[in-house]
Order: structure tokens, then C-alpha cells, then sequence
């Protein structure tokens, strides 16, 4: 009974294909009559068991893409009808001229005894060619990319401002670092570049990322205070990241200075002075005085010849991005540092789901470049979006080439923020709270010590008040794991992690979830995020809204008008009053705003979409045929944490 079964549902099966191919036939297989296909088909059904298919004892490459029809040819002496029927046999309905994907071929490749290869796509070959290695030969000394940390007000930028011999002090806000700043600076003995991480608790995100593009950390502790909070996070970022760390033991000209007791601290930490029989270098300084600061560079500069740092400067460059921001007078300014390869002006570059073509490079002297080295920062213009701090940044042959993978990425990016399976994160807990769409956060708290988990535990549900209350689902010590976020996502919980990380399976999860995980080193930053949260503190943000645009149809040389627009409104409503500015291929080519809007000979304040208009721009004549003319506004909106 149940060969019978199979047997009809085999038949079954293969009369459906049989109907396709009939439709899909070549017109070598239309001079057959339907009734001769028919046989065909059903006699390699009967016989399908019996036959033995002739593959070479050789496994061969078949790449993905390749269609029934070129893989059976491929294969050998093979019928077409052959393979159909083992694709059949694992679920895949397919007729001659269909491609294969690599999935469908590895579900045949053993029975047929073939390598199924996949297909690149231009993302994959592009960025195959930018990770590939390079020729040990082409490699030449590069400088060290050197960060400094430490506890606010211990001096960090008063020691790059003795190191850079400038004073950058004053133009700080409350003499905390707005930016990672990224500094080259050169010496009699060597150069180096310096990254100056906040000193702030709130920027702990900022100061991660700067971790990881540096060679080695200068951590800054005042000789007075001693180890302090976040001198304890900084050196947890510094291990993290696996670079050497050097001590500075700064302020050694106040009265109460004691450097023996902030050696006896830091070997808490598994920081022990080499004078001790350890193994981390400590450095008495008085960066107000410069006094050590000599020493100090020349301990850098020993320690890079250890580390034998080189690079490629003949090559594409690639480096990463340390700040990025949007400048209204000249678009996007970002931050890169060059980490291998050459950057010049007028290449093109992908960074982060962004494309763009370097138009300038400007250094920390404000000097215009044309081209940089390996282990150089610049602020670089001609982006076509804002990328994020910690992308990479790769230069790529061609625009169009870079532009192409940005459509890839963007798409990817905004069908993630589409995800129907959306759980509670922290970035939108405010919102949620003041519309009354939840009345319980959930967390699942995580941490390197039970101490810590209690206290932690003990702070969020004092912050539980009346409408909003902190429900702890889960409280335990260890790292996150793939259960910690399954048991998230089933609770509609978020998952808060103290100096412990995800794992790579849990990371992978969270993100094909939606699940916020976030981490942190310092208890106070962790209970302050949620409590400005929960009670709405954080300062609006000014967004930009896009409230109209439209498409050059034609252009017209008008005396004492110059260029005029005749554009049709295809989105929202060009708008007199709001500025303008001018898109070519997706890149900003300029941006001011409206001299003169016009329907037919009237002067109008505004055009609605589906109709046509002459644009005049001020201070701009070189408008094209197919550019596109974009309004905007700027809004004040409630920040989220994550902005």
C-alpha cells in the first residue's frame, strides 16, 4: 500500500513537471509532439530506480547558477529528465531552463559526485580583493595608532596638549572631549598618532570603539586621585582589545601626590610596574609642566618597534571611521583613519552602507591634502549619507561600483528595520512609556560577579513608580548566552549585560530577533540610561524631514534669472520657503534655497505633486536635465537613546 502511494504520488509528480516543461519546450523540443514528451516522461519515471547514472570518478566545480539543462550537459551523459527527477526526489520542482541555487545543488552534489561552488556577487568579489593579504615585500613601517584613556579631569587632554604643543583645552565644553579626535604628531625620533577618547562615563560607547583601531592605550591616572571608576572601565576596553597599555602616572607636581600608591592599585588590576617584576611600563609625567613627556613618547615609539607595525601604502586604502558628522555648509565631514593603502582625492569609497568620492581631505592642522598614508587621520568630505563611528572604510575601483554595493547594503539595512518581529529595546522604552503601550519593562540582567548582578538588581526596581514598573526576569552571573536571549524574546524582555559580552551565537540571534542587548562597565551609566528613559530626559533632537521633491524635465537660460528649472513635483510639495538642494545620481551637488518658484507666469509659494513648476535656485546655474530638486525641513523631535 505504501509503495503504491509513493509510486502515485511519483507519477503525480512528474505529470505536474510534465505540464510546465510543455509550456517552457525550446524549439528543439517543440518539433516533438506532446503525446512523445508525455511517453518520455512517464518511461524515465518507470525506469528512474533502474538506470545508473554515468558520473567521472573525479569530483568536478559546478558553480551556482547553472540551469538543469547545463548542469546534466555538464555532468556528462546525463538526461535532462534524470536530474529532474532527483530534484523532484528533495522537493525542488524544475524544468530545463531553470537555474539551480547552491542550496538545491548541494542537496544533488553527493549522488552526482560534484563540488557545488557559489556564486559571488559584486559585494563579495569587490571585498575579496580588498581583504586580500599582502606581499610581505610591499609592506613597509607604518606609525602607531596610540589612544589615550583615563578618568575625566586626570589630564588626558592636558598630555596630548603638551604632546601636540597646542591648546585645545580651552575650546572644549566643560573641559570634557565632545569627539574622538584623532591627531598625527611628530617627533625627533618617530611619529605617532593619537586618539583622544571622552573622559566621560556617558561616552564609555565612544571610547570602546576608539579601543579598537589603536595600537596601544595610554592610560591616564592623576597621581593625587588614584584609580577611579572609570579608570577601571578604560582598562577593561584596553584588555578587551588586546593592545600593549602603558601608564602614565600623571600630576606628580601637586602636593599630595603619591605614584607608589597608584602602582599598588593598578596591581589589582594586573597592571604590575616592570621595577616590580611586572611586566606594564608606568611613566611619571606633569603634563601641565612637561615634565616625562619625553619620556613618555619615547616609551611609545620603543614599544612600536616591538610590535613591528607595517602596512601597504600601495594599495587601495582601507581604514575605519572614527567620527562622522553632518556640516551645513559642506555636507557630511567624517573622520577616517587610513589604516593601509593610499587615499587620494577623487576616490571612490564605500563605507558602511554609504558610498561616496573623496572631494577634499583635511588634516588636524586644517591643512588641504591630496593624497595620505598608512596610519594617517583626515576628515575626508563627499559622502553621499552619514556613516557610523567604527565602520570600515574601503576605497573601490569605481563609483559605480561603490554605488552598488551602497544600494545592497541600504536595502539590507532597511529590510532589518522592517522586521515584523520586533521586541522592547531600550532606544524606544520612552515612547512606549508615554503612550502607554507597556506597563512593565522586563530585563534580564547578566554580570561578571553575583555583588554586582544584586546591585544592579536592587537599583532598577527602585526605579519602578507607580504606571511604569521593572520586572527582573532573569538575574544570574555569566556571559550571555543564546538562552539568555530565546527567554528575551519569549518574555518581551531586554537584556542588560555587566562587564560580561554575548557570545557569537548570541550576538547572531539577537540581531535575527530584533533583541536590544547592551552592555556596560559601569553600574551608575547602566541605572542612569534607564531612568532618563523612564523619565523622559533627554534633550530633543533636531531631525531632518524631506517635504518634498522634484525631477528636471528641462532647463532654461532666463537674463537676469539665470537658470530655471521646468520640473515636475513628484513627491510631497516644493515649498518657497524651505531650502533646497540639488541631487545628481543620489550625490548632493549643492545645497541653498528657492529664488523664484513659478506655475506657468505666476509667482506661487508652494506646487503640489503631479504638477509642473520652474524652479529658480539661488546662487546655482549649473541645474541638469534629470537632476533632482529636494525641500526640507528641520524638526524638533524626542530623542531616543540610540541617537
Amino acid at each position: 500500500m505504501q509503495q503504491r502511494f509513493l509510486k502515485n504520488n511519483l507519477y503525480y509528480l512528474s505529470y505536474v513537471n510534465i505540464y510546465y516543461k510543455l509550456i517552457l519546450l525550446d524549439k528543439k523540443e517543440k518539433k516533438k509532439s506532446k503525446r512523445q514528451v508525455v511517453e518520455e516522461e512517464v518511461s524515465s519515471v518507470e525506469n528512474v530506480e533502474a538506470k545508473t547514472v554515468p558520473v567521472d570518478n573525479v569530483a568536478r566545480q559546478i558553480q551556482e547558477g547553472v540551469t538543469v539543462g547545463q548542469l546534466a550537459s555538464q555532468l556528462g551523459e546525463l538526461k535532462s529528465t534524470e536530474l529532474i527527477m532527483s530534484l523532484m526526489k528533495i522537493g525542488v520542482m524544475a524544468n530545463v531552463n531553470q537555474s539551480l541555487d547552491y542550496e538545491t545543488l548541494a542537496g544533488i552534489a553527493d549522488q552526482f559526485d560534484f563540488e557545488p561552488i557559489r556564486q559571488l556577487t559584486l559585494e563579495d568579489k569587490i571585498l575579496a580583493e580588498i581583504e586580500e593579504e599582502d606581499d610581505p615585500d610591499d609592506l613597509m613601517p607604518r606609525a602607531p595608532v596610540v589612544t589615550i584613556m583615563g578618568h575625566v579631569d586626570h589630564g588626558k587632554t592636558s598630555l596630548l596638549d603638551a604632546i601636540r604643543d597646542t591648546n585645545v583645552i580651552d575650546t572644549e565644553a566643560g573641559n570634557i572631549t565632545q569627539h574622538i579626535g584623532a591627531y598625527y604628531v611628530e617627533s625627533d625620533n618617530g611619529n605617532l598618532v593619537f586618539l583622544d577618547t571622552p573622559g566621560h562615563a556617558a561616552f564609555t560607547a565612544m571610547r570602546a570603539r576608539g579601543a579598537q583601531v589603536t595600537d596601544m592605550v595610554v592610560l591616564v591616572v592623576a597621581a593625587d586621585d588614584g584609580v577611579m571608576p572609570q579608570t577601571i572601565e578604560a582598562i577593561d576596553h584596553a584588555k578587551a582589545s588586546g593592545v600593549p597599555i602603558i601608564v602614565a602616572v600623571n600630576k606628580i607636581d601637586v602636593t599630595n601626590a603619591n605614584p607608589d600608591r597608584v602602582k599598588q592599585q593598578l596591581m589589582g588590576h594586573e597592571l604590575s610596574p616592570e621595577e616590580w617584576g611586572g611586566s606594564t611600563v608606568f611613566v611619571e609625567i606633569s603634563a601641565l609642566e612637561g615634565t616625562g613627556v619625553e619620556d613618555l613618547l619615547e616609551m611609545l615609539l620603543l614599544e612600536a618597534e616591538l610590535l613591528e607595525l607595517r602596512s601597504n601604502p600601495n594599495r587601495h586604502a582601507r581604514g575605519t571611521i572614527i567620527e562622522a558628522k553632518l556640516d551645513r555648509g559642506r555636507g557630511v565631514a567624517a573622520t577616517v583613519l587610513v589604516q593601509d593603502g593610499t587615499l587620494k582625492i577623487g576616490d571612490s569609497f564605500i563605507a558602511g552602507i554609504y558610498s561616496g568620492r573623496v572631494r577634499a581631505m583635511i588634516n588636524d592642522q586644517n591643512k588641504h591634502l591630496k593624497a595620505v598614508g598608512p596610519s594617517t587621520p583626515v576628515e575626508v568630505l563627499g559622502f553621499s549619507g552619514v556613516p557610523e563611528a567604527g565602520d570600515r572604510f574601503n576605497v573601490v575601483s569605481s563609483e559605480a561600483d561603490a554605488r552598488k554595493i551602497s544600494a545592497k547594503r541600504q536595502g539590507e539595512h532597511r529590510q532589518s528595520q522592517l522586521s515584523p518581529n520586533s521586541q522592547v529595546s531600550l532606544d524606544s522604552l520612552f515612547d512606549k512609556i508615554r503612550t502607554a503601550e507597556i506597563k512593565e519593562l522586563n530585563v534580564i540582567i547578566k554580570g561578571d560577579a553575583q555583588g554586582s548582578v544584586q546591585a544592579i538588581s536592587d537599583e532598577l526596581l527602585k526605579l519602578g513608580a507607580g504606571e511604569v514598573e521593572v520586572n527582573i526576569i532573569r538575574a544570574a552571573v555569566g556571559g550571555i548566552t543564546e538562552a539568555d536571549i530565546l527567554l528575551a524574546v519569549a518574555s518581551n524582555a531586554i537584556v542588560v549585560g555587566f562587564n560580561v559580552r554575548p557570545t557569537t551565537e548570541a550576538m547572531k540571534l539577537s540581531t535575527q530577533e530584533n533583541t536590544d542587548v547592551r552592555t556596560y562597565s559601569i553600574i551608575y551609566e547602566l541605572i542612569s540610561e534607564i531612568r532618563a528613559a523612564m523619565e523622559g530626559l533627554l534633550d530633543p533632537e533636531v531631525k531632518e524631514v524631506v517635504v518634498g521633491r522634484a525631477v528636471v524635465r528641462e532647463t532654461f537660460k532666463v537674463p537676469r534669472a539665470g537658470t530655471i528649472a521646468g520640473s515636475y513635483v513628484s513627491f510631497g510639495s516644493v515649498n518657497y520657503n524651505y531650502p533646497v538642494r540639488v541631487l545628481r545620481d543620489s550625490v548632493l551637488i549643492y545645497e541653498g534655497k528657492i529664488e523664484s518658484l513659478r506655475r506657468f507666469k505666476d509667482d506661487v509659494s508652494q506646487v503640489a505633486i503631479n504638477y509642473e513648476c520652474g524652479i529658480g535656485i539661488s546662487d546655482f546655474d549649473d541645474v541638469r536635465v534629470d537632476d533632482t530638486l529636494e525641500c526640507y525641513t528641520l524638526e524638533s523631535v524626542n530623542r531616543t537613546l540610540s541617537s
